[in-house]
């Protein structure tokens, strides 16, 4: 008797608490929504910090003359170096050992393809320095032909963004104990991430039905040659991009502009 008192209350307890439960996740979720928030989603700019880091970039061209080109911050207070190929390993050094930067965490290594330039391959270096709880980040530029020298002898851990890199964008990298691909498949052809592969890619990977195993063959519709033209989005129509022609009127247009012209 006591037991079938308790189970419709232990019953009722558990529907209670699970519907206490999901009233609250809708509750969280709606003001997590509508509600508006106190910080901004952009970092302010900090001045000071700014400053600092300018200091310390002209510190680090002037130490590394040979190397770097340009020093800049962006807006959200990040260091930016930028410098000669031939320099990746002695400034990754300078960066890593030395007394004033003890940037001995590299993040990671990731490169951006730009077409048109003459350098279209631009190689982006993230480090962190624990010590002084500061970022910086190092770029470098590459082409299909030039090799870059491997910076696995500063980093070890350098091995697989490399071959990342080399997989994704086909930068080559000189001195690297073991540069294959690591994403991709064996026999793969191209490199995925340069703006000139074709999204459906050069062969296609499936399994015959008849031959009772998985084929490799070249896909039947390839793309053609993608250009990126984003800067003047209006060339197509030039005659009507400053307003300087009109487009012909139509029959409607015609009969109203008349009848507007016929009335005293």
């Amino acid at each position: 008797m006591a037991s079938m008192l308790v189970k419709p209350v232990v019953t009722f307890t558990k529907n209670l608490v699970r519907k206490q439960g999901a009233l609250f996740c809708q509750l969280a979720t709606r003001n997590l929504c509508s509600g508006s928030s106190v910080k901004p989603t952009v970092r302010v700019r900090n001045e000071l910090q700014a400053n600092r880091l300018a200091d310390y970039g002209k510190y680090v061209a002037d130490c590394l003359p040979k190397y770097v080109q340009q020093v800049q911050v962006s807006h959200t207070n990040e260091l930016e170096v930028l410098i000669n190929p031939e320099g990746i390993i002695p400034v990754m050094t300078f960066l890593k050992d030395h007394h004033n930067a003890q940037f001995k965490s590299l993040i990671d290594i990731t490169a951006i393809d730009v077409p048109t330039r003459t350098h279209r391959f631009e190689l982006i270096y993230n480090l962190l320095s624990l010590q002084y709880n500061e970022r910086i980040r190092v770029k470098t530029y590459a082409d299909e032909l030039s090799p870059v020298d491997s910076l696995v002898p500063v980093f070890e851990v350098a091995n697989w963004y490399e071959r990342e890199v080399w997989d994704m964008y086909g930068v080559f990298f000189s001195n690297h104990p073991d540069l294959r691909r690591i994403l991709t498949d064996y026999g793969f052809e191209g490199h995925p991430m340069r703006r000139d592969f074709p999204l459906s890619g050069f062969v296609e990977v499936r399994y015959d039905d008849e031959l009772k195993r998985v084929v490799c063959e070249p896909i039947e519709m390839t793309q053609e040659f993608r250009k990126f033209d984003l800067a003047s989005p209006w060339e197509t129509f030039p005659d009507y991009r400053d307003g300087a022609a009109q487009l012909p009127a139509t029959s409607e247009q015609k009969d109203t502009t008349e009848e507007k012209t016929s009335t005293p």
